[in-house]
């Protein structure tokens, strides 16, 4: 163990000492090869890396031994237990990018919510729902709850830029007919888009599209821009809670437009070039990645042979898109893919040398084209991966046979995805329960 996080720990730093520059100098026109590490899971349950910035800090959630409770996770160069509020759970779901040492995430507090709400965390927790669950800036140490607006119990943190800025979204006191308040989901509070800061106190609401009656904001830039979801209360986690995918800028609430369905129009990341990455419901009913640019608007993603669903959850500054790939006849019916210069790559396929890991599904990417996400050992355990970019030397000569014994050829366990969190158990369970 010791060894191989020092291992971790140098190839990270070697490749976050590139520009990016170099690594396109270095990369060129061709598919990019990979040398991957398997980040275990440290604290006895599965790991979900989501995020890494160009420190190379990895950060995510990691289950307790048993999988019956989460805790949100920092890599840097040996794991990290952030802890919770007080209550069995607290995650890091969407990728943070900031290079300021501030994390983001989600954290149930030790206190039952007085209405039995679900919440959105419920997607991304484990046991009984009816904790109050908040938004959490992590710095120093220290993880600070992020207030719901007046009335309202629950919040969410998402994002956060190098300003300091986080995004997300927060109950208020409004009681709103377009929850469903039905068990086992019961939400009964309104929501909408929020920004806390510059101090963790102070927040400001986002107006979701006009004719929606609730919102969310997912993530934030360096230049202000700010992306997410708005529709219907539902059940706070997606479906017609995203009939809208958005765009907040200069005051102005822009639609981004959809890929054929009024349902899961779902923003996840966007770079300072104010590209946008996320997935959608296609005229199929199912999940598909998009790419959305300004001059060019919403534009699906292809997926990999015969895969029919997926997502793209985030996007670097060279405009390299990370994510997950589904629904074929692969052994795990699902594979992680980067794709850039128009095409679509299954990311097992680029891994230099030998590895006992399938990579299932890619969440991360940092502008030194370092990935991470969550993989498959040869056991059939869960864990999270680090994919760093071969440059050249010994690695990128290792033979045929080798190539040809990376993981993506060992046969999966056949009851891998009741393990998965977050959004990547919402996609698979939408998509078997159709």
């Amino acid at each position: 163990m010791y060894s191989r996080q020092l291992c971790i720990t140098a190839i990270a730093l070697f490749a976050a000492a590139m520009t990016p520059v170099q690594i396109v100098q270095a990369q060129g026109k061709q598919p990019p090869k990979y040398y991957v590490f398997n980040l275990g899971a440290p604290l006895g349950g599965n790991a979900e890396p989501v995020g890494i910035n160009n420190l190379s800090w990895i950060s995510g959630g990691d289950n307790l031994t048993g999988n019956t409770s989460v805790n949100a996770e920092l890599w840097i160069g040996t794991p990290i237990d952030l802890g919770t509020l007080g209550g069995p759970n607290s995650t890091i779901a969407w990728p943070n990018h900031t290079t300021r040492g501030e994390i983001v995430g989600i954290a149930e507090t030790a206190e039952k919510n007085p209405l039995g709400e679900a919440w959105s965390c419920s997607a991304f927790f484990f046991g009984p729902d009816g904790y109050i669950c908040n938004g959490f800036a992590w710095r120093d140490g220290v993880m600070t709850p992020l207030p719901p607006f007046q009335g309202g119990y629950d919040s969410y943190a998402a994002g956060v830029n190098n300003r300091g800025q986080i995004v997300g979204w927060a109950e208020n006191g409004v009681l709103d007919p377009t929850c469903n308040n039905q068990p086992p989901v019961s939400q009964f509070l309104q929501f909408e888009a929020a920004i806390w800061g510059p101090g963790l106190t102070e927040m400001t609401q986002l107006p979701p599209y006009p004719g929606d009656p609730d919102s969310a904001a997912t993530a934030i830039n360096d230049r202000g821009q700010v992306i997410g979801i708005s529709g219907l209360c539902a059940n706070a986690v997606g479906g017609t809670s995203a009939i809208h995918a958005l765009l907040w800028e200069n005051g102005q609430t822009i639609n981004l437009g959809n890929l054929g369905a009024q349902a899961w129009n779902t923003p996840v990341s966007l770079n300072n070039h104010g590209q946008v990455v996320g997935f959608a419901n296609n005229t199929a009913n199912n999940a598909q990645g998009f790419l959305w640019a300004q001059e060019s608007g919403m534009q699906s993603l292809p997926f990999i042979g015969d895969d029919n669903s997926g997502a793209a959850y985030d996007i670097n500054e060279k405009g390299q898109i990370v994510g997950i790939s589904d629904g074929g006849s692969e052994p795990y019916g699902a594979r992680a893919f980067l794709y850039e210069h128009g095409k679509m790559m299954d990311i097992n396929d680029m891994v230099e040398g030998e590895t006992s890991l399938y990579l299932l599904l890619a969440q991360g990417i940092n502008d030194n084209g370092e990935i991470v996400g969550t993989a498959i050992d040869g056991s059939g355990e869960q864990v999270g991966f680090l994919a760093v970019p071969a440059y050249g030397g010994a690695g990128t000569n290792a033979s045929k046979a080798d190539r040809d014994n990376n993981s993506h050829k060992f046969t999966p366990p056949f009851n891998f995805r009741p393990q998965l969190t977050g959004f990547s158990r919402l996609l698979f369970e939408a998509k078997e329960a159709k």
